[in-house]
């Protein structure tokens, strides 16, 4: 598969790195590395995907061109829009040219997400009553300097749709009402540190934060049949996933711990399964649309 890169940030090179000899050409308006300024540049038949790290606002427009063109799209999360009928034009686009459009939510390729997953489907918790997740950074300082990611609801749609994302692909989406329950500006100039969660069954509770000194994930989930806990991913290792077995009427549960050192497996891993996509024409904008529709109601109540 010959693949396009655009965008040569941070993520770019990233994707670089592991799309490696499929990679025919780069675009970056700013980047004296790219081959191209702009991807109206670049030859059609030159390739057949393109994977987009570029900021939020041309991604709808870029995205369109690529469908129309028929070729894949893999572009970098969050992908939001002003209105759901943009996604929507998006997720008929990449049918009907059957050619895959998927959102990267890399953090689903994490070998404890993926157990924790399978543990859920499993049944074996029981029912789950509730599910608290953290994910933090310390990249204010980083944000605040930043010429475009300062700004909006911050914080909220950077983290926070990782971890939406990571409740779609536990729990599915379901119809939950999301709050803010506190929103700040410690640092920045859009909020760098947001609680936000949804009452119900079972109860979610979400923090993300830019002022995490140490990066840091933890998810606690209590359920009938007992608990299950993560901590850190493995970028950040070592990476626990922790499952206890509750006892009855009650005392000291047994408990299984699997602890993983390692590197960063969830690249590498999440190219591959979107080259699989690429086979199929599939696409993931359901879930976009999903997340989308939940940080619209919540954006005004966290600015």
């Amino acid at each position: 598969m010959k693949v396009l890169i655009v965008g040569l940030g941070i993520q770019g090179r990233k994707r670089l790195s592991v799309a490696d000899k499929d990679v025919v050409a780069t675009v970056d308006p700013l980047s004296s590395d790219a081959t191209y300024r702009y991807i109206e540049e670049v030859p059609l038949n030159s390739f057949d995907a393109a994977l987009l790290c570029i900021p939020d606002a041309p991604k709808i427009e870029i995205i369109t061109y690529l469908l129309k063109n028929s070729k894949h799209v893999l572009v970098e999360k969050p992908l939001f829009a002003a209105h759901t009928s943009e996604l929507e034009k998006l997720r008929d686009l990449s049918v009907s040219n059957k050619v895959a459009c998927y959102t990267a939510y890399n953090h689903r390729f994490e070998p404890h997400f993926v157990g924790m997953k399978q543990l859920i489907d499993s049944g074996s918790l029981g029912r789950i009553y509730s599910v608290k997740m953290f994910y933090g950074n310390g990249t204010a300082r980083l944000v605040r300097d930043s010429d475009w990611r300062d700004r909006g609801a911050g914080v909220l749609p950077d983290l926070g749709s990782h971890l939406l994302d990571t409740m779609l692909f536990w729990l599915g989406s379901g119809t939950r009402n999301f709050s803010i329950h506190s929103s700040n500006r410690f640092e920045n100039r859009a909020p760098d540190h947001v609680v936000f969660g949804s009452n119900g069954t079972p109860n979610i509770d979400m923090e993300v934060t830019l002022l995490s000194w140490r990066n840091h994930f933890y998810t606690d989930i209590f359920a009938e049949n007992g608990t299950a806990h993560i901590s850190s991913l493995c970028k950040w290792g070592p990476s626990e996933l922790i499952i206890r077995e509750r006892q009855l009427p009650s005392g000291r549960p047994n408990e299984k711990i699997v602890t993983l050192v390692q590197s960063d497996p969830t690249w590498d891993l999440e190219y591959v399964y979107f080259k699989n996509l690429c086979e199929t024409g599939k696409n993931n904008i359901g879930n976009d649309i999903w997340i989308n529709e939940v940080l619209t109601k919540l954006t005004p109540l966290a600015i």
